[in-house]
């Protein structure tokens, strides 16, 4: 989530393309960082940190798709404008009533928004996509199940470490999965998203 992003802005940089991308790269990286302080402190600070640029990053990505089509270097000014808002009032929504649940909904409705767009691209666009669209999607959401199997067995699962060999209670980090699997799945993301961009402005990706 962090160092292999940074590598994806500087070749974007490289290869001339758009600076949303380079945003994209750097969101994840940013999500990565805020993730590693929060699980080094536990402070509530830094959960925000590592929760809130989840929906900036995302609302990143969602202006890449809806992007994809378009001459190169325009801007959709009311689709930024929209997109901003919606960041600023999920912010402050969630900064006053400090609920979880709020946080996993908006951020869930952005990842919807992602997987509609997505589905459409590789079925109606470029189909020869469908590979790395859905192993992206895939990857992701396996990494949902897993952090949804640790919430709910959690106490299951230490309970289960406790028995058996530290290297096999290790695989069963639930939490530890569902970072490197979402992490993939948005770097996958990213590159799905820069190879549709890059094939409507006929480069060679």
């Amino acid at each position: 989530m962090i160092i292999p992003p940074m590598f994806g802005a500087v070749q974007s940089v490289r290869d001339g393309l758009e600076k949303r991308y380079i945003a994209s790269y750097l969101a994840l990286t940013v999500v990565g960082m805020g993730s590693w302080c929060f699980h080094m402190t536990l402070k509530y600070e830094m959960q925000l940190l590592d929760e809130l640029p989840m929906i900036y990053s995302c609302c990143i990505f969602v202006y890449c798709m809806f992007e994809c089509f378009k001459i190169k270097n325009s801007v959709n000014y009311h689709l930024l404008f929209t997109l901003v808002l919606f960041s600023l009032i999920v912010t402050t929504v969630y900064l006053k009533v400090k609920e979880p649940i709020f946080h996993q909904v908006m951020y869930g409705m952005l990842v919807f928004t992602l997987v509609l767009r997505s589905i459409y691209i590789v079925t109606w666009v470029y189909p020869w996509l469908r590979g790395l669209g859905y192993t992206s999607l895939g990857i992701f959401l396996l990494g949902f199940l897993f952090w949804n199997i640790d919430n709910i067995f959690c106490e299951s699962l230490r309970n289960f470490r406790k028995k058996v060999p530290p290297i096999i209670g290790i695989t069963t980090q639930f939490h530890a999965w569902w970072h490197i699997l979402t992490g993939l799945g948005s770097y996958l993301h990213i590159l799905f998203s820069l190879y549709t961009r890059t094939l409507y402005l006929r480069y060679r990706p």
